[in-house]
């Protein structure tokens, strides 16, 4: 069977593209309650009210709400359950410009686009008429509409589930991810009140191509994993007058990034798959305003996506990182220090300091032993104080403001790199077909991609790890209990401003995949969904998977 679903799912896209949900605005409420009312009106949940949630987030910064809708098969009493997940935030709107009153304007914003002439490509598919532009049309509320039309569907045609079918609707997925963290404690609730067994999470993230004549469509199995390591960097400050006389914290930033950033060597492989790179995202001293002193402290932190390494890998391939910027910067001052007295005719002598690099762990253990209880009560205090006052404090600033503090307990103030971890932490996810649950997902898919291939023009491709960041992190765990140690011991605002909550994610604990929209330019004023793909081609396969799981 192939459901006629182009013209609802397209109509649904453009509903919720016109409501403006830039991450961390009310526009994420206003969203989430578009969703709901639409899911309210169906007779279904006119009839079962307890099947729809409205679920404010737990200890969240602003109010935002997600939303759950559940429907119940008649085909037979399982309690099987398959839950379909999307995020319904986006970025913001700052690359936009000029244009930014047409950002959510699917209707308006092509013509606008065609007049910047950006690129052949874009003029190419705004001319095609085959693609959706706005802001969030791939990323990825597509996505969401065609999970709405088949909970919709479902609900009209329960006889064809033996089981529950959940769609989740977040928030805070392009942030700290607020809105997952809270759906797993409602799923958990719904397990152990309903007796629900989830055997399965579908994700409708977007999927672009990897290179300009790569027409293929992805499915992906398990995903990619994310840690921001960080590392603060203390110099010795010095006047402008006396060049030599100290060490910029900024070299070593410098350093750490030209031999992190894009270094193919960090790269994580795992079932014939790379990751991408590790790239820059921050890097700034701790001067607050201008003067002739130069900085006591930096900081840099970078991208780092995994396949296989466990937080705690991910710590031991980088020390030795930092430990090899630091001893290049005391070695380039050195050879620069020497060239210059020679210069001015002064006696040259080296550099007092070497190389000195902490993780987290153990620069926090030092000062417990040497300041004993004291330090570890006053760090705990301004920790939650700081989080009190500060409460919408960026999590990656908060962070580094706790290791700063920590800094200040230290008795040798000679220069130091500490790592640490300072965002929120996503877990890779592997399928590989070792458990039943594994066994039955990877066979209905590909089993539902056979179904389908034949009405597609595009080749559909299965690839193992979805590559970008997304909620279904959340949804299971691949690396074991005890390496996940590594993140907690490394991460300076655990338990205050942070806590990842493993219990919650094994008590869900389903294997993934992404069956998600497909377009171009995600996170670009260009961005963009191929309408027929994703609104007729997502959905059928996501609903054929639903089926065969569900059977």
């Amino acid at each position: 069977m192939h459901l006629d679903c182009f013209k609802e799912v397209k109509q649904l896209t453009e509903m919720l593209v016109r409501v403006p949900s830039i991450v961390k605005t009310s526009g994420e409420t206003d969203c989430a309650k578009t969703i709901y009312e639409w899911y309210a009106e169906l007779p279904y949940f006119k009839e079962n009210p307890e099947k729809l949630q409205l679920v404010q987030t737990i200890d969240d910064e602003i109010e935002r709400y997600i939303v759950l809708a559940q429907v119940e098969g008649t085909k037979g009493d399982s309690k099987k359950a398959v839950i379909m997940m999307g995020h319904l935030d986006t970025v913001e709107i700052d690359d936009f410009g000029y244009y930014k009153k047409y950002a959510f304007n699917p209707d308006i914003l092509p013509s606008k686009l065609k007049k910047l002439n950006i690129s052949e490509e874009v003029n190419e598919d705004i001319a095609s008429g085959e693609y959706m532009f706005g802001r969030g049309v791939l990323d990825m509320k597509s996505g969401i509409a065609g999970h709405m039309y088949l909970i919709k569907y479902f609900s009209e045609h329960r006889e064809e589930l033996n089981g529950h079918l959940i769609s989740l609707a977040t928030c805070d997925e392009e942030d700290n991810s607020n809105g997952v963290i809270t759906a797993l404690k409602v799923l958990r609730e719904m397990k152990e009140k309903d007796g629900l067994g989830y055997i399965a999470a579908i994700n409708a993230d977007y999927s672009t191509p990897y290179h300009e004549k790569d027409d293929n469509l992805y499915v992906y199995f398990g995903t990619v994993g994310k840690l921001l390591p960080t590392f603060f960097c203390t110099g010795r400050e010095t006047h402008v007058g006396q060049a030599f006389g100290g060490l910029d914290p900024n070299l070593l930033v410098a350093e750490l990034t030209r031999l992190i950033s894009l270094n193919p060597d960090l790269c994580d492989k795992a079932h014939g798959e790379v990751t991408n790179p590790p790239i820059s995202l921050k890097q700034s001293d701790l001067k607050e305003k201008y003067s002739v002193q130069t900085a006591t402290a930096a900081y840099s932190y970078y991208n780092f996506f995994k396949y296989s390494m466990s937080p705690k890998d991910v710590m031991d391939k980088l020390k030795p990182v930092a430990e090899e910027a630091f001893t290049n910067v005391i070695e380039y001052v050195n050879k620069r220090r020497k060239k210059f007295y020679e210069m001015t005719n002064c006696t040259y002598t080296k550099l007092p300091w070497h190389k000195r690099v902490y993780t987290w762990e153990e620069f926090y253990n030092e000062l417990v032993a040497i300041r004993g209880e004291k330090f570890k009560t006053s760090l705990l205090s301004f920790a939650k104080e700081l989080n009190e006052k500060h409460p919408d404090m960026d999590l990656r600033e908060f962070s580094v403001r706790i290791v700063e503090e920590a800094w200040e307990w230290a008795v040798d103030k000679s220069p130091a790199i500490i790592i640490f971890f300072s965002s929120t932490y996503f877990a890779r996810i592997e399928v590989t077909g070792e458990t039943e649950k594994e066994k039955t997902l990877l066979d209905s898919v590909k089993e539902s991609i056979a179904l389908l291939q034949n009405e597609v023009e595009n080749t559909i491709v299965t690839k193992m790890f979805y590559p970008y960041i997304s909620d279904i992190s959340f949804m299971n765990l691949s690396d074991d209990v005890p390496s996940m140690k590594a993140l907690e011991l490394n991460m300076p605002a655990w338990g205050t401003k942070y806590f990842h909550n493993v219990e919650d994610i094994l008590s869900i604990s389903v294997p993934v995949v992404t069956i998600g929209t497909y377009g171009k330019d995600g996170h670009m004023m260009t961005e963009r969904v191929h309408m027929k793909h994703s609104f007729e081609t997502t959905p059928n396969l996501a609903y054929l998977t639903v089926k065969k799981l569900l059977k």
